[in-house]
C-alpha cells in the first residue's frame, strides 16, 4: 500500500505523486482509489487500491537501482540488433515494454532504439518511443537519485556519446 506524498511510478505516464487516499462509491460499491498527480504534466489519475499492482503502480526505484539502470546502459553485450525485423513489430514490442512500467524494460527498449539509430533512421514512431523511454529513465532517476532530470540525460548522453554524436556536430549541439 502507498501513502500520501510517496512518490509512484505509474507504466508509461512516469513518475507522479500520491495526493490523498479517497473512498468512493461506485455502482452501489465503495473502493478506495489513490489520487495520484503524475508530476511531468500535472495529470491527475485514480487508481483503485484494489487494482494498484495489477496496472503496475509501483514505488520509485532506489538509488542504488538507478545507478545500475545507468550501469546496464553500458552493456551492449545484449544488443539485438534490428536484423532486418519490421519496425511495426519493433515498434509494437517496445511499446508492450513501455506499457509495463518495469524499469529494466524501459531502459531495454531506450537502448535498443539507440543503438538501433546508430546502423539506421528511425522511424517517426520509433523516435517517438525513444523520447518516451529517455523522459521516463529520466524523471524516475532523478527522483532516486535526487538529482535533476537534465543531469541524467546529460550522463545517458554522455553513455551514448559515440553513437549519438553526429558528424560535423558541435559538443554543444550533442
Amino acid at each position: 500500500m502507498f501513502s500520501e506524498k510517496q512518490l509512484v511510478v505509474y507504466p508509461a505516464q512516469g513518475v507522479g505523486e500520491v495526493e490523498r487516499i479517497e473512498s468512493q462509491e461506485i455502482g452501489g460499491t465503495r473502493a478506495d482509489f489513490y489520487i495520484v498527480r503524475i508530476l511531468s504534466n500535472n495529470v491527475t489519475l485514480m487508481v483503485p487500491v484494489a487494482n494498484a499492482e495489477n496496472v503496475g503502480l509501483r514505488s520509485v526505484c532506489g538509488a542504488d537501482e538507478g545507478r545500475l539502470v545507468l550501469e546496464g546502459l553500458k552493456d551492449r553485450s545484449d544488443f539485438m540488433g534490428y536484423s532486418g525485423q519490421n519496425w511495426n513489430r519493433r515498434y509494437r514490442e517496445y511499446s508492450e515494454k513501455l506499457k509495463s512500467g518495469e524499469l529494466d524494460d524501459v531502459s531495454y527498449v531506450l537502448k535498443e532504439l539507440i543503438l538501433i539509430g546508430r546502423d539506421k533512421e528511425l522511424s517517426f514512431g520509433e523516435r517517438r518511443l525513444l523520447e518516451q523511454a529517455m523522459t521516463l529513465i529520466t524523471m524516475e532517476i532523478a527522483y532516486a537519485l535526487g538529482t535533476q532530470q537534465d543531469a541524467v540525460r546529460k550522463e545517458i548522453e554522455e553513455i551514448f556519446a559515440d553513437i549519438l554524436k553526429r558528424p560535423g556536430a558541435d559538443e554543444e549541439d550533442v
